[in-house]
C-alpha cells in the first residue's frame, strides 16, 4: 500500500474537546497519528496543535482538506494540511558574509537539511562559484538607491517563478521593504546577531568586544517590517571571555548564526512553528 504522511497545524480559541474532535475525524479517516503536540497559552487563551499522521490509502491532500474544513469553521481554527512528501524549495539571499550560505549549501547537499535549494540571489558576484559548485543558480542582482524597487521586483518575480515556498536572508545586507515583507509575511526567516538593540551598525563584535561582553549570541526570526524585530524561531549562545580578540568573537559568533539559521529553517520545513500573537510556538 501507498503510504502518506502529513502534518496537520492548527490554532484557535482554546476550548473543550478540540484534540477529540480532530483525532475522531483522522480516525473515521483511518489516519494512524504518528505523533501529536499540543499548548495552550493561558495569557492569550489559544490552543496549538501539531499532529503528524499517516494514511496507506489513495486520499490526497485536498480530499483531506475538504473532510477538514467543516471542524476548522466550527471552532473557528487558523489551520493547514501540510504533505511530508513535498520538499521545501528554498531561496537564499545573501551578501559578503558566506558562513551561512555555505553551511546550508552542505546541509541540503548531503541529506542533513531536508530542502531543495532551488537559487541563491546576491547583491554582490563573491559567492557565484560555491553556488555553482552545487549546481545551483545564482543570481547577482546589484542593488543601490537608485533601483531598490526594481531589484526587489526581479527577486519577486524569481520567487514566483521557482515557486519558493521559503526566503532565507542568510546575512543579507539589504533592508526589505515593507511591501517586500509583506509579500513574504510567514515565510521568509533572517539571522542576526543577538547583541541588538544594545550594537547597532557596523562592526557589532568589534563593538561588543570594545565593552566586554561575556555572552554572544545569535537570533533567527520572521521577517516582518519591523527591522530585526520578527517573531523569534530559534537562538543560541555561547560564553567569552577576556582573552578573545574580536576575530575570535566573529568566528564563535559565525559558527552559532550557522547553527541557528539551520535549525530555524529545520523547524519551518517540517511545519513546526506557529505564530501567537508577536511569538511563535515551536514544536521540537
Amino acid at each position: 500500500m501507498i503510504r502518506s504522511d502529513y502534518i496537520l497545524l492548527l490554532s484557535c480559541p482554546d476550548r473543550t474537546g478540540i484534540v477529540y474532535r480532530v483525532t475522531e475525524l483522522l480516525f473515521k479517516l483511518g489516519c494512524n497519528i504518528v505523533d501529536a503536540q499540543q499548548f495552550g497559552d493561558a495569557e492569550t487563551g489559544q490552543f496549538f496543535l501539531r499532529v503528524h499522521f499517516s494514511i496507506s490509502t489513495e486520499i490526497d491532500q485536498e480530499f483531506l482538506q475538504q473532510e477538514f474544513a467543516p471542524l476548522g469553521d466550527e471552532f473557528s481554527m487558523d489551520w493547514k494540511i501540510h504533505d511530508l512528501n513535498q520538499r521545501a524549495r528554498l531561496l537564499v539571499l545573501v551578501s559578503k558574509q558566506g558562513h551561512c550560505l555555505n553551511d546550508l549549501l552542505f546541509r541540503a547537499h548531503s541529506g542533513q537539511l531536508p530542502v531543495d535549494i532551488a537559487a541563491v540571489v546576491s547583491n554582490h558576484p563573491d559567492y557565484g562559484k560555491l553556488a555553482e559548485s552545487y549546481h545551483i543558480p545564482f543570481h547577482f542582482l546589484p542593488v543601490g538607491p537608485d533601483n531598490h524597487s526594481e531589484q526587489e521586483w526581479d527577486i519577486l518575480n524569481l520567487i514566483e517563478r521557482e515557486n519558493i515556498d521559503l526566503v532565507v536572508l542568510a546575512r543579507y545586507m539589504q533592508i526589505l521593504s515593507a511591501s517586500m515583507c509583506d509579500a513574504l509575511a510567514g515565510r521568509a526567516i533572517n539571522i542576526h546577531h543577538s547583541f541588538l538593540p544594545s550594537f547597532k551598525g557596523a562592526q557589532p563584535y568589534h563593538q561588543a568586544y570594545a565593552r566586554g561582553v561575556k555572552i554572544i549570541g545569535a537570533t533567527a526570526h520572521y521577517v516582518t517590517a519591523e527591522l530585526d524585530e520578527g517573531p523569534i524561531i530559534e537562538q543560541d549562545i555561547s560564553r567569552v571571555d577576556h582573552n578573545m580578540t574580536p576575530r575570535d568573537l566573529i568566528r564563535v559568533g559565525s559558527d552559532i548564526e550557522s547553527r541557528v539559521l539551520a535549525r530555524a529553517v529545520r523547524r519551518h520545513v517540517e511545519h513546526r512553528i506557529l505564530l501567537n500573537g508577536h511569538k511563535t510556538v515551536v514544536f521540537h
